[in-house]
């Protein structure tokens, strides 16, 4: 864990507002509790007040402390991969073992299902809300931080401190998936990637670009365009390559997802192209969606269901410690899972 971070900003109290105001602490309660008891000017005042400096009430607090509140929303990315299920598969241990509720929602891969959800969950009111974007997410923080509500985010590297996050070290995962193939004698590699507007996507391009450079002029590296990361896509990509001369084919290919290695698979395999003996394939996402094929592919596994439990813990923590908690980053070191895809029987 990186125990740096800022501080989280206080917000507003009863008592900025009643200084805002120039009345009482006490006029203030009476103007959110019991309006009927303020002259209507000075209830105008504290309004305005309250409304100018964006003061509302701690329902976190005061819902945890009370035993009242004990769900939190977790908003996932795509339930198609199996990555993100792990992410609440870890999420739910946590939060039983902490004695809270977890609500689930799926963005789909749309920002706009995001913010929605998070709309949705700030209604309902739930303690906090646990996000995992590939893209930027200041717009959901936002939304959630409106009342007050705190939100870890997983699965994005945040450019700053304004929520606590958990990652997977995506640039690593990419690196040490390349790493394999040229271990393994690749020096011709294909990297299959899109939809590059997505973090993990771009870091992991970056971590498979930097074990090409450490291999010196030995081995290239041709970056193979998809329009998106599932099958179809690898499907089109994969008749491509099987179409090449065997002396312009690549030894080696690395899909950004697990999703994209397994249709470049099949689809070699149909052409009659021995993987691994003739191309080494590798996935990079760990998605268990993908196992399904006659060669068990290699990939790296993301450890979903710790990112999963350590975004919980860390929201519990903001829960309990109020206004002196510090956001924190955590970043987690992907393994790598070698099968026969790579390596053979």
């Amino acid at each position: 864990m990186n125990p740096g971070g800022s501080k989280r900003a206080a917000p507003p109290n009863l008592l900025h507002v009643a200084q805002h105001a120039g009345v009482s602490s006490a006029t203030v309660s009476n103007a959110i509790n019991h309006p009927e008891k303020v002259a209507a000017a000075t209830l105008m005042k504290v309004r305005a007040s309250i409304d100018e400096l964006g003061f509302s009430l701690n329902q976190n607090a005061q819902s945890l402390k009370a035993g009242a509140s004990q769900t939190i929303g977790l908003v996932l990315f795509d339930l198609t991969n199996t990555f993100f299920v792990d992410i609440a598969r870890g999420a739910q241990r946590v939060a039983r073992q902490n004695k809270f509720h977890l609500q689930l929602g799926s963005s789909e891969n749309s920002a706009e299902e995001q913010n929605e959800h998070v709309a949705f969950f700030d209604r309902s009111r739930v303690a906090g809300m646990i996000l995992t974007p590939m893209f930027d997410a200041t717009e959901s923080i936002a939304i959630a931080r409106r009342h007050h509500r705190p939100v870890v985010v997983v699965n994005y590297a945040l450019p700053d401190a304004s929520a606590c996050s958990v990652t997977v070290d995506n640039e690593l995962a990419g690196y040490m998936a390349m790493r394999h193939l040229i271990e393994l004698g690749c020096t011709r590699i294909a990297f299959l990637g899109g939809r590059w507007n997505l973090q993990p996507v771009q870091f992991r391009h970056a971590g498979a670009l930097r074990a090409v450079e450490e291999a010196g002029g030995s081995v290239t590296m041709t970056v193979v365009e998809v329009d998106d990361l599932d099958p179809p896509e690898g499907d089109l990509a994969g008749r491509r390559l099987a179409a090449l001369s065997e002396d312009d084919r690549p030894d080696g290919v690395l899909g950004v997802t697990d999703l994209l290695a397994m249709a470049i698979i099949g689809e070699l395999t149909k052409a009659g192209i021995s993987v691994p003996d003739d191309v080494r394939v590798m996935g990079c996402d760990f998605n268990s969606a993908a196992w399904g094929g006659t060669v068990p592919m290699s990939s790296v596994a993301l450890r979903g269901e710790e990112l999963g439990e350590a975004a919980v813990s860390l929201l519990i923590e903001e829960l309990r410690d109020d206004h002196d908690h510090v956001h924190r980053a955590v970043v987690i070191e992907p393994t790598l899972v070698v099968r026969e895809s790579t390596v053979g029987r």
